[in-house]
Order: structure tokens, then sequence, then C-alpha cells
């Protein structure tokens, strides 16, 4: 697969993991395009850290607002009913408690649901922006990522890189399969029907526990 497709198939697979009335908030990147793909029959509202609620689908080419962006600068819509306002505000529902879902991208993600998507050591960055933040008010953390980086593992045992939240991770969605973060481990409950367990375990830095009721997809 190439990337384009892996991102879109990771997307879709996040999609299906939203519930009509969910306040949801995409981080920068591959996370952005979840918003295209929300199933037709379930209303789900985007919020974007930059301050807005009601985030649409991407616009149509020729058709970009550019007073209409979201925190990673693209071009974006807003729905009808969709609402403007400040940082503080913004952050409020953050902080406050107020997100069910937030879905980021990773650098490193470990076993123990730790989060590292901010930093390399000697490489310029503009900083960890409101990942912190999301990653401790909302309700459940999803991290979609490629399992891989140039072969390299992202999903380890124990993070390397410095830690934007500790233990708070959820669910990891790749173009391998669905990962879910437990007391015991991590817990391979879903595997795209392109690779086998072994694949999926030698792609991973950490133990894989294997569901006993693995769901087989199709990408």
């Amino acid at each position: 697969m190439d990337k384009e497709k892996i991102k879109i198939a990771i997307a879709k697979r996040i999609a299906r993991e939203l519930k009509d009335g969910d306040v949801v908030n995409l981080g920068i990147g591959l996370p952005t395009l979840v918003a295209n793909y929300v199933p037709e029959d379930i209303n789900v509202i985007f919020q974007s850290e930059n301050g807005f609620l009601g985030l649409g689908p991407a616009p149509k080419n020729g058709e970009e607002n550019p007073r209409i962006v979201n925190a990673g600068a693209q071009c974006v819509t807003i729905l009808p009913g969709g609402a403007f306002f400040d940082s503080a505000t913004s952050f409020g529902i953050i902080r406050g408690g107020h997100l069910d879902i937030t879905v980021l991208g990773a650098l490193q993600v470990d076993e123990k649901g730790n989060l590292a998507n901010w930093m390399i050591p000697e490489k310029m960055v503009p900083g960890m922006g409101g990942a912190m933040d999301l990653t401790v008010g909302a309700k459940k953390v999803i991290v979609a990522m490629e399992h891989t980086v140039k072969g390299a593992h992202k999903i380890l045992k124990e993070c390397t890189l410095p830690l934007t939240v500790v233990g708070k991770v959820d669910i990891i969605i790749t173009e391998m399969g669905l990962i879910e973060v437990t007391e015991n481990g991590l817990v391979l409950k879903e595997i795209n029907s392109e690779f086998s367990v072994e694949d999926v375990q030698i792609a991973t830095g950490a133990e894989l526990i294997i569901s006993d009721n693995l769901i087989k997809i199709e990408i």
C-alpha cells in the first residue's frame, strides 16, 4: 500500500469508532482526514483547538477559505451551526473534560499507554501545542499512525523520546490493525487481513496479547 492509501485506511477505521453526539478533536496530520469519512447516519461535532466547533470535511479544490483553518493551518470547512471563539474558551472545553475523543499522531507509544508525539532531541520543533491538554482532558485517546517508520518500531515496551503524556492512550490504530492498551499490556483486537499475527508482532517493539476474538479486517 502507498502512504496515501495507508493514511486513508487508518482514517476510515478511526471514523468507525465515533458515535452519534461525540465531541471530537483531531490532531494535525493524518488525524485530520477522519472528518472526511464520518458515517452519514451519525452527527459528530469536531472541535479545533484554535477556536471553533463544527469543523467539516476538507474543502473542494478552489473553494478554500483562508480564514477557516484548523490548528495545523490547513484550510477546512465549518458546518451549519458551527461556532468560533477565543483560545480561552477552546481550552476550557478541552481542560473541562467536554471532549469525548481526541485523535493524535505519534512518534512513539508504549505498552503502558505513554505517548511521545512532540519532539526528537536536537531537532527544531514548534512545541508541544495542545497535545498534553487534549490527552488529559479527553475521555478517550486514539493514536493514529503508521505502524513503523523506515522499518523502526514506533510501538514500544517503553518510549525513548520525551513524553507528551503518561498512561493516557486507549487505542492505537495503524495500517496493520487495532491495538487496545490495557492494564495487562497491548491487546491486538483487529488485524489487516494482508498481514499475519507474526508480521504484526515483528513490527511491534512490545509483546502483543492476541485477543481470543481477533477480527480480520479488509483495508
